[in-house]
């Protein structure tokens, strides 16, 4: 998960919100990502999927059935869907997502007995450090539109 953290780290020093993941297969990392959005202007960038191509570049398939992913907030929909279909063994989450989270907060979709794969999920994992990584984020945003918002109102009057 630290491996996962130091990538979240590198997403906000890109001004991106700070999420990161890793894909480890025997003990080791054979994908990395962050959260990329903002500065390719793609929806789908988000940590989790950058992590999984690379992994799947890393050992030539489209399979990961033997990886497992580690990453700093609980999955979305799309990511979610990512890991299925790519046969994740193990996800690893640190902070939940309450408007987003499709593992445990609003869906349980890596445990759906409907699809044709489940992974074992394993939440709470540097929560308090990682939940604390993302309010200071928005934090900052917050107080960075403010300011702006201020000096506009400076310049019209």
């Amino acid at each position: 998960m630290r491996a996962a953290m130091n990538e979240a780290h590198q997403a906000e020093l890109m001004d991106e919100v700070p999420i990161g993941a890793v894909v480890v297969k025997d003990g080791q990392i054979i994908g990395a990502g962050h959260n990329m959005r903002e500065k390719f202007q793609q929806t789908v960038y988000h940590a989790e999927i950058l992590a999984i191509m690379e992994a799947c570049d890393a050992v030539h398939s489209w399979r990961l059935e033997d990886c497992d992913l580690y990453v700093t907030l609980e999955p979305c929909i799309m990511c979610s869907g990512a890991i299925i279909h790519s046969r994740i063994r193990n996800v690893y989450y640190a902070a939940p997502d309450p408007k987003a989270g499709a593992v445990n907060s609003l869906y349980t979709l890596l445990n759906d007995d409907r699809l044709n794969h489940q992974v074992n999920v394993h939440a709470g994992l540097l929560k308090d450090e990682c939940s604390q990584m993302l309010k200071d984020f928005f934090r900052k945003i917050r107080k960075r539109k403010k300011l702006l918002k201020q000096q506009r109102k400076q310049k019209q009057g």
